[in-house]
């Protein structure tokens, strides 16, 4: 048992390190993004376009991957063996390369009409720029199909380093392109980059499943027994995880109206940074854990099941809480530090900043949220996520509706935070009906701990961060030493109250810190 968590561990610290690669290059990228265009037009043209097709995919497609492939690719590995598996991948891929083809044309034929509905800009200009790079960048609809699909493949048996590079790769390209091409090629430019950067990604996951001896044989058998269940499966998961997505466009459209549609910039800056610091660690132990509570509900394993998820969301809750209050403690020195310089001015920092602290307010519903639908869709159960998921976008649409006038890019981050914190809490109420034992009273009074301790890190934080740049040098080398000075004393202060407070993860990080 110990040498299996162990080894869990070391996958999940694996695969956390590689992520955390991609997502540091993802925030150079967003820099030289910054510094080349700010919050300008052609920023925000960008950002819309490129949105556009990354909800639709997120919508339609990556819940079907993420969520009914690897539940039933695992079940058919399990009870029927490899080439069974086999021929169900093999048609799984077909379907979502001929639908993701379909889309892609229909996208590039109508992309004026899908701009009117992801923003509402008021500058003709600007909607005319974001409908032509709607147009060129809605191709990757496909080459994200095929990724996804294939890394559904090998994370259900178990290989995460391609997977996991995806994003380092796909950065790459584009950080190349700032670097040589952009002065050149403009915003157009840009848009191709990231087309290569998701083929690329699709390239990548190649070779180790030509190891695993995969072979791609075009076929489709819909009334095959696994596609029955991933059809059957996918219209409620389909809509359960339509909330981030969903989400954005509703935040982004909001803030089209904002700042003279500089409100969309800001908040793609700001959700980005925090999917960086909350998406690394969360994502990383979804993708990890996910397979394996596929295993358990096809071996009937209930009780490890139950185990599985409730250490998972103690263990998660004890990283995130600190990290969230945190962020939010050196929002603004950490968005100068990544972001001002350039066309990204004072106030395109201020606003940006604002967002960010807004937003990470929802960060520990955000790695609830994705630890319980997991669990759900590793049950090959969509109810209650479906029904949740339609609670919290309703939440976001009044709040927004509410908040986004008399508090403008304050009030549509704080809907977000709402939203996701709801959607989490309303995941918790079957799940603890369905596994009573899952969320005990340890779990509640641990929780209530790791608060106490998180919310003083982060006054701690925030004061250092608030004395700090009176004392040290100005500029980038003083903000660095602001972040770096006060991410030290929150990490300690928060490690020493959680010893105080008996923690579980705390003395294990204590043991293994005296064995080494």
């Amino acid at each position: 048992m110990e040498e299996r968590r162990n080894s869990s561990v070391r996958t999940i610290s694996f695969v956390m390190l590689v992520t955390l690669l991609g997502k540091v290059m993802g925030l150079y990228r967003d820099r030289l993004l910054a510094v080349h265009y700010g919050v300008s037009m052609e920023a925000n043209a960008f950002f819309t376009a490129s949105r556009i097709p990354r909800v639709f995919f997120d919508a339609v497609f990556a819940s079907a991957i993420a969520s009914c492939f690897i539940p039933v690719f695992s079940e058919r590995l399990e009870k029927q063996g490899r080439e069974a598996a086999r021929r169900f991948a093999n048609s799984f891929l077909t379907a979502v390369t001929l639908l993701t083809a379909a889309l892609t044309a229909l996208g590039m034929l109508f992309p004026q009409a899908l701009v009117a509905v992801f923003a509402d800009y008021s500058d003709p200009a600007l909607n005319s720029l974001a409908a032509s790079l709607t147009r060129v960048m809605f191709p990757t609809v496909v080459f994200s199909g095929v990724a996804f699909s294939l890394v559904g493949i090998l994370q259900a048996q178990d290989h995460f380093t391609a997977p996991a590079l995806m994003s380092a790769a796909s950065n790459l390209v584009i950080i190349l392109y700032f670097f040589f091409l952009d002065r050149s090629l403009g915003i157009y430019g840009l848009a191709a980059a990231y087309l290569a950067g998701w083929l690329i990604q699709a390239l990548l996951q190649v070779p180790p499943l030509v190891r695993l001896g995969f072979r791609y044989k075009p076929g489709l058998e819909l009334r095959s027994e696994g596609m029955k269940k991933v059809l059957a499966l996918m219209g409620p998961v389909m809509v359960s995880t339509w909330v981030q997505p969903i989400n954005l466009v509703i935040n982004s459209r909001f803030g089209s109206r904002l700042y003279e549609g500089a409100g969309v910039a800001a908040l793609e800056y700001s959700t980005n940074l925090y999917l960086v610091i909350a998406g690394t660690f969360v994502l990383s132990i979804t993708n990890v854990i996910f397979p394996k509570l596929s295993r358990l509900t096809a071996g009937g394993r209930q009780g490890d099941f139950q185990d599985t998820v409730r250490q998972t969301l103690h263990s998660s809750l004890f990283f995130v809480l600190p990290m969230m209050a945190g962020l939010m403690a050196v929002a603004r020195p950490l968005v100068s530090f990544l972001y001002g310089d350039g066309e990204f001015d004072a106030f395109s920092v201020r606003i940006t900043s604002t967002a960010l602290v807004w937003i990470s307010l929802g960060m520990a519903g955000y790695a609830v949220q994705n630890i319980l639908s997991r669990a759900c869709f590793a049950r090959q159960e969509g109810k209650a996520p479906l029904i949740a998921g339609a609670v919290s976008i309703g939440v976001n649409i009044l709040l927004c509706a509410l908040l986004s006038g008399p508090l403008e890019i304050t009030g549509l981050a704080a809907a977000s935070a709402v939203s996701s914190t709801a959607y989490a809490l309303l995941l918790l109420i079957p799940m603890a009906r369905t596994f009573p034992g899952m969320l005990d009273r340890r779990l509640g009074t641990d929780a209530m701990k790791m608060l106490l301790a998180a919310a003083v890190t982060g006054l701690c934080a925030a004061g250092l961060a608030a004395a700090l740049p009176g004392i040290l040098p100005g500029g980038k080398p003083g903000e660095l030493l602001t972040l770096g000075l006060s991410a030290l004393a929150g990490v300690t202060v928060y490690f020493l109250l959680a010893l105080l407070l008996g923690l579980d993860e705390a003395r294990m990080v204590l043991t293994l810190g005296k064995r080494k």
